[in-house]
């Protein structure tokens, strides 16, 4: 899934840093010392929040029109991407056993010539999916 939402960055009323929400995605929290650390972390939280809603089958929130959005003055209102795709790539590299099958002459081959079954179906499926 990809897409634009809306992130409010309101900064903390002791000049400590920033607390950010995306109103769309509830529970989407998070906050920063500075705000370009605030801006990674509300991209990343989303984006994080996003992963979550597909892998639980759930479907997305509407999208809160930029002009729509609540928000208090001196907050910074900016778009964010979500992009659970690439987020995914990026961040969960989990090992998962598959099992798979192979003609058995070519696994006699693959283990006589020190081949890595599970690496070069990674290979081949990074190829595949790029």
């Amino acid at each position: 899934m990809k897409g634009m939402y809306v992130a409010v960055i309101h900064p903390r009323e002791n000049g400590n840093g920033y607390e950010c929400r995306v109103p769309d995605f509830p529970g989407c929290i998070t906050s920063g010392a500075t705000l370009e650390e605030a801006c990674d972390m509300i991209e990343d939280a989303a984006n994080f929040w996003a992963c979550d809603i597909e892998t639980d089958g759930r479907d997305m929130p509407g999208k809160t029109a930029y002009a729509d959005v609540a928000h208090e003055p001196g907050d910074i209102v900016q778009m964010i991407r979500v992009d659970t795709e690439t987020y995914r790539r990026v961040n969960d590299n989990r090992a998962v056993r598959k099992n798979v099958s192979i003609p058995a002459w070519m696994a006699a081959q693959a283990d006589r010539r020190g081949i890595n079954c599970s690496q070069v179906l990674q290979e081949a499926l990074r190829a595949r999916l790029a």
